[in-house]
């Protein structure tokens, strides 16, 4: 066995207690999984930069095309994602962790701080990043690997939601992809990807404060 052989082989070991740890949510799966994701780069000689933590000349011009992109994608869930799987399945999405935030503005601080540290910056180290670039190592940065990458990773994102039920598990599933696609899109720059998974969260939380939940448009 050559030593390509044996980092492939540590590439899925740590793919595969990455998926345990979030299949079985042991303590809090994001910061257990960052711990492995800084062990692996230490252990590997990685910079940070090998995640996808990229430059971009034109920051605001990424950050308002990533908004718009996220209030539409958010308009889309309420039109036609929700609705349908509301009617597939029978049920709703569970948002039975959020019931004290609509009009509690100390509420909606705690979890916009939340939601820009442990979720989109995170969340997003872990599954855009550190995950897609072990399966990336695995099947390689061709289109064949980044499909895997991103396909695997979603999954492995939607189980981590299992809290919200099976249309949560698809909707946040669904989610992932666009993530995905978006820093894809930006020269693979995992900020892209953080600003997305930040302002998708952001305009859902900021709707549940001001109307609670909503489930759909029809």
């Amino acid at each position: 066995m050559n030593r390509d052989d044996i980092w492939m082989l540590i590439s899925f070991v740590e793919l595969a207690v990455a998926a345990v740890v979030i299949y079985l949510d042991l303590l809090i799966p994001t910061l257990v999984i960052l711990g492995l994701c800084a062990i692996s780069l230490v252990v590997r000689k990685e910079k940070i930069t090998v995640l996808g933590f990229k430059k971009t000349e034109r920051p605001l011009y990424m950050a308002a095309v990533v908004l718009l992109l996220m209030v539409v994608w958010s308009l889309f869930h309420l039109s036609v994602s929700m609705p349908m799987l509301n009617h597939l399945t029978g049920t709703t999405q569970d948002l039975s962790s959020f019931e004290n935030l609509q009009g509690d503005v100390t509420n909606l601080a705690f979890l916009l701080l939340a939601t820009w540290t442990l979720a989109a910056f995170g969340e997003e180290i872990v599954y855009r990043g550190y995950l897609q670039r072990r399966v990336r190592d695995i099947m390689g940065d061709g289109r064949e690997g980044i499909i895997v990458a991103v396909a695997l990773t979603s999954l492995l994102f939607g189980i981590a939601h299992l809290e919200q039920g099976i249309i949560g598990v698809v909707i946040t599933a669904m989610d992932a992809v666009v993530f995905s696609a978006i820093k894809l899109k930006f020269d693979d720059n995992l900020w892209a990807a953080i600003l997305a998974h930040g302002f998708s969260n952001t305009v859902g939380l900021v709707t549940f404060f001001f109307v609670g939940p909503i489930y759909g448009f029809w």
